[in-house]
């Protein structure tokens, strides 16, 4: 049988972490990274809620698994047995789930395939790692398990700041204005966290002391970007970039940062190379074990992206490569869709200053080297008409590989989902 497996996901957190290079404190979180494997250039498969655990947890793309939206807002499995969880239990796997999953109703969690389910008083991670770390105790017999430990956390509403995080001293992330309200903001963001940091900690000793770490694969990993205006919700490195970790057998050890393009989607077949099973045939992602074994510094040379429902309908599609990123709107572009924006300080700002006065194009290009934080559209110079057409070309041959609905001329929302105006 293969190891056992400890997935620990956040909400809303991006790269936001030290070892990613941000002055925050996570201390925990790094010496995950220092012990296991860091991957630099990770990218979630949709950088809204329910689709983006949807895709690493069935391995292919929303549009395929039917998670195009929230599940609190009408968006369902197509069939729920392609999750992981499913497919480990089947292999002989003992399945947990502990705090947030937001894959399913509550009342459908059933269909997912754990065999356990422990509901905290919260999905807050002060709750959440206790009742994880209590389980682990708990843990007998020999079979292997895979446990998902969900935080609510990074997701505002933000807690009030710790009086450790002063925003006097502290800077935004990278990309938002040097404001008071931001640097606030900030710091709430920093004490979130922390909570998160802290429960880190707390489940790798209750993993230690069970005796089990060396036989366990521990992933952290996030659902996508900060709830920030042009983050969460959009298809740019902000909203897609995830903190990926991965620490224990087959390799992933001794501190190894890996520079590769790689996406969520390939979670899953580098799980079932490592358990030693068959990939399941829907199965859309590559095997990370050549990156860390050594044996490749490449898999793809590409990777997509997709936003399609979230809060409001704002269907687009993005191919990324290590030298340029391509988006392409499927609603025409041109209106800032504001309920997908969560409430903060930085939208209110930008309202402030006319952000809805620059809204996105219908399809935008950028050159992620010379432009990391992608602000310079070069859709519309001619230089880059054929680089444009190129990506478009390759966008949409994945499209109709994938049976991607947006090609559909008539396509719309689902009648049944629960979605706000756009603007």
């Amino acid at each position: 049988m293969g190891p056992n497996i400890i997935y620990i996901h956040t909400h809303d957190s991006g790269r936001y972490v030290s070892p990613y290079g941000h002055a925050v404190p996570t201390p925990n979180i790094a010496r995950l990274a220092r012990e296991g494997v860091l991957f630099r250039k990770a990218h979630t498969a949709a950088p809204t809620c329910s689709p983006s655990r949807a895709a690493l947890l069935n391995g292919n793309w929303p549009h395929e698994n039917g998670m195009i939206g929230l599940v609190h807002r009408g968006a369902r499995l197509n069939d729920p047995r392609q999750h992981l969880a499913n497919v480990l239990s089947e292999a002989g796997y003992d399945c947990a789930l502990i705090g947030l999953q937001h894959v399913a109703p509550q009342d459908e969690l059933g269909a997912l395939g754990y065999g356990d389910v422990i509901e905290p008083p919260t999905n807050h991670a002060r709750d959440v790692a206790p009742a994880a770390a209590d389980w682990l105790a708990r843990r007998t017999g020999d079979r292997p398990f895979f446990l998902s430990v969900g935080f609510v956390e990074t997701h505002r509403v933000y807690p009030e700041a710790d009086n450790r995080d002063d925003p006097r001293y502290l800077a935004p992330p990278p990309g938002y204005p040097d404001a008071p309200g931001i640097r606030a903001d900030t710091a709430r963001l920093h004490t979130s966290l922390r909570s998160v940091d802290d429960a880190v900690g707390l489940v790798l000793l209750a993993l230690a002391a069970s005796g089990r770490a060396e036989e366990t694969l521990v992933i952290f990993t996030t659902d996508h970007g900060l709830p920030w205006p042009e983050a969460k919700g959009n298809l740019g490195d902000a909203g897609t970039g995830v903190a990926l970790i991965m620490r224990g057998p087959s390799g992933f050890c001794g501190g190894q940062v890996v520079d590769a393009l790689i996406s969520q989607l390939d979670i899953f077949p580098t799980l079932m190379d490592i358990a030693g099973l068959s990939k399941p045939s829907w199965l859309r992602g590559r095997s990370l074990l050549p990156l860390v074994t050594g044996e490749a510094r490449e898999i793809q040379d590409e990777i997509f992206a997709e936003v399609t429902c979230h809060a409001a309908a704002e269907p687009m599609r993005a191919i990324r490569t290590h030298e340029w990123l391509y988006i392409k709107r499927f609603d025409g572009g041109g209106l800032r869709v504001l309920p997908n924006v969560d409430d903060g300080d930085a939208k209110a700002l930008y309202l402030q200053h006319g952000w809805t006065a620059t809204p996105p194009a219908p399809r935008a290009l950028y050159n992620v080297v010379l432009d990391p934080l992608e602000k310079q559209n070069r859709i519309e110079e001619e230089a880059y008409a054929g680089i444009a057409n190129a990506l478009d070309a390759r966008l949409h041959e994945w499209m109709a590989t994938t049976n991607d609905p947006l090609l559909e001329p008539d396509w719309a929302p689902p009648a049944h989902f629960r979605l706000k105006h756009r603007c």
